[in-house]
């Protein structure tokens, strides 16, 4: 599923799809650690993707949850998991491999949850 976004003055896609399989880059089967984590540098750059995965689509669940009425649980849940998304995103990277591995995968966990919110309540707006 992609959408675009407009962010400014320039116009960005929001592809589900590639978020999804970034985060299943540190993630197994059922949202489980993988049994090795990747190396150092990917880990980096896995890390980075995902946060602007969540800068990205934070905005994107808000406005969707607007959309629903005030009472509505998708609406709560949605806004409750953006609030979570944006603690997160205050995390430092980690100082230890362990740690580091770990940060990743909580952003891995939040942006397939994101996603999971930006596409339920675009098909309920449909």
């Amino acid at each position: 599923m992609s959408a675009t976004v407009e962010s400014g003055n320039a116009t960005q896609p929001v592809d589900i799809a590639t978020m999804r399989e970034t985060a299943a880059m540190l993630l197994g089967p059922d949202d489980a650690p993988q049994a090795l984590p990747p190396a150092p540098e990917q880990l980096d750059t896995l890390a980075l993707a995902l946060r602007e995965h969540m800068q990205l689509l934070i905005p994107e669940v808000e406005t969707a949850a607007a959309r629903e009425a005030k009472d509505s649980t998708a609406r709560y849940c949605a806004l409750a998991r953006v609030g979570e998304a944006r603690r997160k995103l205050r995390l430092g990277n980690g100082c230890t491999p362990p740690t580091r591995v770990a940060v990743a995968q909580k952003f891995a966990r939040c942006v397939n949850a994101l996603c999971d919110h930006y596409e339920n309540l675009s098909a309920e707006q449909h």
